[in-house]
């Protein structure tokens, strides 16, 4: 077997939303991430798929939907990615709080965890998100956007995410073929089903921690919940060499699929949580320039040929553009 290069890390987490307006509202103006790409589900063509990112679509920034409108309220259980955290440069938080009060966000007090201050809260859906202090570096691989939120409080990408798991035992040991390392383990009372978090790092900046808490909550999967979480397998090769790791832990993952911005390869862990392995090209930036990702409706290969039978199926949905909310405002004062 090839030997497997490390994961850097996190490339993207897919959730489950309801209404599209409202999953982009709240994902580009109360947290300012920008929308880098509005395409559709290729499995469910007839569905959004929303991505959420950095400026510039950087590997490690990416939160993504599907809003699935029919869908009924999922539950966080076991087998599920149950919270997924985003780092926020040091001292940010206050400015957090204060912006969650203004816009009605849902949110909890502050905890410590392994040495840093955690920010929990939830999307409208009843996503459980969070927001981690960090250091961020003066190298640091994120490119801010700043239509809504300034620079020096805006989301830097992904810190980590957090398996709720069953029998956590045999996804460690697949964390450590996937080139994590187990870096520390502390109690975690109050604010998970389980008393033990252990946290496993990656090799890359971003989005490099996955923690590990054993439970046997029964979750369902619906609006709110996680879908998959993408670890980055940057070259072909690197995927290739990982997915047959994978394949050597007893696993089944699927062959390469061409996701248009990157290329996929899927699998279900060994308690049930769907793991993607995504590359780092062609990226975000492949199909549109860079100063306008998200401005229209994408739809990757065989797609175009069907623009308005697949226009005609989804809801209409308008991009929160800050001088807009600034005219709203303002005539709202006078």
């Amino acid at each position: 077997m090839a030997s497997v290069t490390p994961t850097l890390g996190i490339h993207h987490v897919t959730c489950v939303a309801g209404d599209p307006q409202r999953n982009m509202d709240f994902w580009v103006e109360t947290l300012g991430l920008r929308l880098v790409k509005r395409s559709i589900n290729q499995d469910d063509p007839g569905t959004y798929h929303f991505f959420f990112a950095d400026a510039e679509g950087t590997p490690g920034t990416s939160m993504t939907f599907f809003p699935w409108e029919n869908l009924s309220q999922g539950k966080v259980g076991s087998g599920q990615v149950s919270r997924t955290a985003f780092r926020v440069p040091e001292g940010s938080l206050d400015y957090w709080e204060d912006r969650f009060d203004e816009f009605g966000v849902d949110y909890d007090e502050r905890v410590d965890r392994f040495g840093e201050t955690v920010l929990p809260f939830r999307d409208p859906d009843g996503l459980p998100v969070e927001l981690v202090e960090v250091d961020i570096p003066e190298d640091d691989p994120t490119v801010p956007w700043t239509e809504f939120v300034p620079a020096d409080h805006a989301i830097r990408g992904f810190h980590s995410v957090t398996l709720w798991l069953a029998n956590p035992d045999s996804t460690m040991d697949l964390l450590r073929t996937m080139g994590l390392e187990e870096v520390g383990t502390e109690e975690s009372p109050g604010d998970t089903p389980g008393d033990e978090r252990t946290r496993f790092a990656a090799a890359g900046e971003v989005g490099k921690y996955v923690d590990v808490l054993p439970t046997v909550q029964a979750g369902r999967q619906g609006h709110g919940t996680v879908h998959h979480v993408a670890f980055q397998t940057p070259t072909d090769d690197d995927q290739s060499a990982m997915r047959s790791a994978v394949q050597g832990e007893g696993l089944r993952p699927t062959q390469q699929i061409d996701r248009h911005w990157f290329r996929s390869v899927y699998f279900r862990e060994h308690n049930g949580v769907l793991f993607e392995l995504a590359t780092s090209d062609p990226g975000y930036d492949s199909d549109e320039p860079l100063d306008d990702l998200g401005g229209r409706l994408v739809l990757p290969g065989e797609f175009e040929a069907r623009r308005d039978e697949i226009e005609a199926q989804l809801t209409d949905v308008t991009v929160p553009r800050a001088e807009a909310a600034e005219t709203a405002e303002s005539e709202a004062d006078d």
